[in-house]
């Protein structure tokens, strides 16, 4: 019942995917088809991240109110709104309303599949199944690439229909999160839903009772509102999960995902070629990753990963400083893929699922509406920047880009040092013991 329940939850996490991949393989063609502008291109671009972060800011109530399910719901009903709206579009308002609505959709699954994931899974495996979120986001992404040179754009569109439809379906067969059962005090369906999750055989006192225990503990807390993120007793948590967002986002993921094609035209790549190794690579080892993540915790897996993003920020940098320069060209082209490559890899192996998997364990269930939805909010501002200023950086200076990347992934790896505690293997409830205290 756990994996098909984090089945369900991840059919979520593939929509997100393909939104995500959607602008790349069809900006020419939506651009011949509707004879659009570069700069409306770019507006239709960069809506998803601007819907993704209005879904942010208000899944963490809704998941709240209507329960984890509720919020899936929700997010898939966007989905497929803005999937039709895109589908049907013949001029540019339709277009960009699709794209809002399909963002929207995504920003609430990025923040309660994780949640919902974590409040499920029992604590010897939950981070392996958390980083499944990341990996079918990943899939998500490579199968837009892939399928989107093969079919038109509309066509693509309503291919992006089929995983929100999975999961909006699948929702029906599986239980709700009992944690948030157990919250809402409907104690029988809490019950019913873990027994379910664990198994009929399986003895679900202990971990019933703990769980209760838990929640009478924040029942006594006074409401969660945005201003008591900053209490004392909870800043620790907060500081944790905003700072790994911030890293994730500033050290340049999204400017390098949403731009890969043009970075190797401009180091004189093959395209397509590029990209089909970027998409394989990427599900790849973010798929390799999965069972190691209880095994070797989550802050050496933050660590590697952070050193990689290093590496192949300031492989990229040379190659595009000899490009610059008119020094050794030859090397130019194979650099700049080395480079992108060692990066990407290095992103799905820590950087890209841990930060979701620590947000999700991270806080304290009173806050985890308020908290949650702002840890995710911060991330979608961070992606809408990055992608927003790439072009400029890039124009500007090359090669300076991608040392400022470097120098914000390094700082990536004092923070995980000094600030990041370990969470594997621990319950939900141990976890808030050593964090805030």
């Amino acid at each position: 019942m756990v994996y098909l329940s984090t089945f369900v939850a991840v059919c979520g996490s593939f929509a997100f995917g393909s939104c995500a991949g959607f602008s790349s393989p069809t900006q020419a063609a939506i651009r011949n088809d509707l004879s659009l502008t570069i700069a409306e291109f770019s507006l239709f671009g960069s809506l998803l991240t601007f819907g993704a972060m209005i879904g942010a800011i208000t899944s963490g109530p809704i998941a709240d109110l209507v329960g984890r399910k509720g919020a899936m719901r929700v997010s898939s009903a966007f989905c497929v709104v803005g999937w039709l709206a895109i589908f049907f579009a013949k001029g540019v308002v339709t277009l960009d309303l699709g794209r809002l609505a399909t963002g929207y959709g995504m920003g609430a699954f990025s923040y309660v599949v994780p949640i919902f994931i974590a409040e499920i899974a029992p604590k010897t495996f939950r981070g392996a199944l958390t980083t499944l979120n990341q990996i079918l986001i990943c899939t998500g992404v490579s199968v837009s690439f892939i399928i989107g040179t093969l079919v038109t754009w509309r066509v693509l569109a309503l291919i992006g229909i089929i995983p929100c439809a999975a999961s909006f379906l699948g929702l029906f067969l599986i239980p709700e999160s009992p944690r948030w059962l157990a919250k809402m005090g409907r104690d029988a369906e809490f019950e019913a839903a873990l027994r379910k999750l664990r198994g009929e055989k399986a003895d679900i006192s202990q971990e019933a009772a703990e769980i209760q225990d838990y929640i009478e503990t924040l029942e006594r807390l006074p409401k969660a509102k945005m201003l008591d993120l900053f209490q004392r007793r909870y800043i620790r948590s907060v500081l944790i999960a905003f700072g790994l967002m911030v890293f994730q986002q500033f050290g340049g993921i999204n400017g390098i995902c949403f731009y890969t094609s043009s970075i190797f035209e401009q180091a004189g790549f093959p395209t397509r070629l590029g990209m089909i190794i970027y998409a394989v690579l990427q599900v790849v080892i973010t798929a390799l990753n999965a069972p190691i993540v209880d095994r070797a915790g989550r802050k050496p897996l933050l660590l590697v990963s952070a050193t990689g993003l290093v590496v192949g920020c300031l492989i990229t940098a040379v190659s595009f400083y000899l490009k610059v320069h008119n020094l050794a060209q030859e090397a130019v082209p194979v650099l700049a893929v080395v480079g992108i490559m060692v990066y990407i890899g290095s992103f799905s192996a820590g950087m890209g699922a841990m930060p979701w998997v620590v947000m999700s364990e991270i806080f304290p269930i009173n806050i985890k509406g308020v908290a949650g939805g702002m840890a995710t909010l911060v991330n979608w501002f961070g992606a809408w920047a990055v992608s927003y200023t790439f072009n400029f950086l890039m124009s500007w200076s090359s090669y300076g880009t991608f040392i400022i990347y470097a120098a914000i992934n390094a700082l990536a790896i004092v923070f995980v040092i000094v600030i990041v505690p370990e969470t594997k293997g621990k319950t939900l409830e141990q976890i808030q013991a050593v964090v805030n205290p």
